[in-house]
């Protein structure tokens, strides 16, 4: 039965690997042109549309019941849309680390910012209670506001401190957060009785607006642990690479208290603190975990294949040669630290409506080591490493051994963390580089610049 199951995940896995191999090749095809009369009409864009829907097509059906069969078990399900958060929150930390060179383990902290925050705006909305969604929209539109305002103005004084420029950012975030909870108050009332009740769902508490809420609350959570990382990230990041690391597991490590005592310290009572909060609609579908990944997977692409893109490498390789050049080192690591907790709120709120539970001990800093082992597997500074590692990891690791070791005993899966550390360790004395290095494929391979000749070098070889 072992060797079956063993069998079946590493077809799974192969079958996973193709897929997106397929997908990023299609995606990446340019030049398609079709002759209409005399005009050529460039059509690679709708190749790379087409191949897409194709590519959420296929993994739709295998998802859909025939019956008694289908091809992806509800079992499968839950691993595949927890894997599509676990891309998005290890491509936040690949551009962290990987390609920006700053050693962070606070990615599963704002993971659980992300879940908690569009939990908690979904939760309230079937019970009848808007002010979730009104509290943190505004909070975090004024708060995006106030920092851009703050920039400007600071850009016109010269060598302020870091510490006095956050107590400034922190006055202005902090005065954001309770014009939205005082605009909560005086909107929620007439809004609320479109609502209605759990029981009795009113008119906005449908089908299409719920999932126009979902789609709200999972942008807004991505925006608010962004919001969170850019005033943690502001004087943490003047210190060194190791130092920083140190920094974020701590942060991690109170997020976690804050969620322990939600109920007590917080005043959140629908989390429950400890015991885990329940009830929270289970709106995430394959459509929904598709789309919010290639948003995550593309705005990424497209920022490594910019010139932004191209200053965060820089501080990667050389600082000093980096600041040499004109660029603002401190401004490029906080940037790449709060566009990498962007993507991990918008992971949390994916996998909090997936599961519809949340307990405190899903993102305690023991688990929070997962996305650092998955861009090391998978190959710093490579995207198509974290996608297929992401994958790989949580169909093998997470799925198929632990209902292996599940069967030996109720403690054996526990083995798994004794399992991790190991395989990484061997990793790392045969392919220190990752599984596939610095490959990427298709869509999100970067352009080959031809050189060009000089004319000395022609004249150089017909001499």
């Amino acid at each position: 039965m072992d060797i079956t199951t063993l069998l079946i995940s590493f077809v799974k896995i192969v079958a996973v690997v193709a897929y997106f191999y397929g997908l990023f090749w299609v995606m990446g095809i340019k030049g398609k042109k079709i002759q209409l009369g005399k005009k050529e009409f460039d059509i690679s864009i709708l190749v790379n549309i087409f191949g897409v829907f194709i590519g959420f097509l296929l993994i739709q059906l295998a998802l859909t019941p025939f019956g008694s069969f289908s091809i992806l078990t509800n079992f499968d399900r839950g691993l595949l849309f927890q894997a599509c958060s676990m891309v998005m929150v290890a491509l936040g930390l690949n551009l962290i680390y990987g390609f920006n060179g700053q050693f962070s383990l606070g990615q599963y902290g704002f993971y659980g910012i992300g879940a908690y925050t569009a939990a908690d705006i979904t939760y309230r909305w079937v019970n009848g209670d808007s002010r979730g969604l009104i509290v943190v929209g505004i909070g975090t539109i004024l708060g995006a506001v106030v920092i851009m305002l703050i920039r400007k103005f600071l850009t016109n004084l010269r060598r302020m401190p870091v510490l006095s420029s956050f107590t400034l950012y922190l006055i202005g975030s902090v005065l954001a957060g309770v014009v939205a909870v005082f605009a909560g108050k005086l909107i929620a009332p007439a809004i609320n009785p479109f609502l209605g009740s759990a029981l009795q769902p009113g008119l906005l508490n449908q089908q299409v607006p719920m999932y126009f809420v979902f789609f709200l609350a999972v942008i807004f959570a991505g925006i608010f642990a962004a919001e969170v990382s850019f005033l943690f990230g502001l004087p943490v990041l003047s210190l060194g690479s190791d130092y920083f690391g140190i920094a974020t597991l701590g942060f991690t490590i109170v997020v976690y208290t804050l969620m322990v005592n939600s109920d007590t310290i917080l005043p959140f009572p629908e989390m429950k603190g400890g015991r885990g909060m329940i009830g929270i609609p289970k709106l995430t579908t394959w459509f929904w975990a598709f789309l919010f990944m290639m948003l995550v997977i593309i705005t990424m692409r497209n920022i490594i294949r910019s010139s932004t893109g191209r200053s965060i490498m820089s501080v990667r390789e050389d600082e000093i040669a980096a600041r040499s050049m004109g660029i603002d080192v401190a401004e490029t690591k906080l940037m790449s630290f709060v566009i990498g907790s962007l993507f991990a709120g918008i992971g949390g709120g994916v996998y909090a409506h997936y599961i519809g539970f949340l307990s405190p001990g899903a993102f305690d800093f023991l688990v929070g080591f997962n996305p650092l082992i998955i861009i090391v597997f998978g190959g710093l500074g490579s995207m198509t490493g974290t996608i297929t590692a992401s994958f790989g990891w949580i169909f093998f690791l997470e799925g198929t051994l632990r209902e292996i070791l599940g069967k030996i005993s109720t403690e054996a899966p526990s083995w798994r963390y004794v399992l991790y550390p190991l395989t990484l360790l061997l990793l790392m004395l045969v392919r220190p580089q990752g599984l596939l290095g610095s490959v990427e494929w298709g869509y999100l391979k970067s352009k080959v610049i031809p050189l060009r000749k000089s004319k000395n070098t022609d004249e150089v070889k017909s001499a």
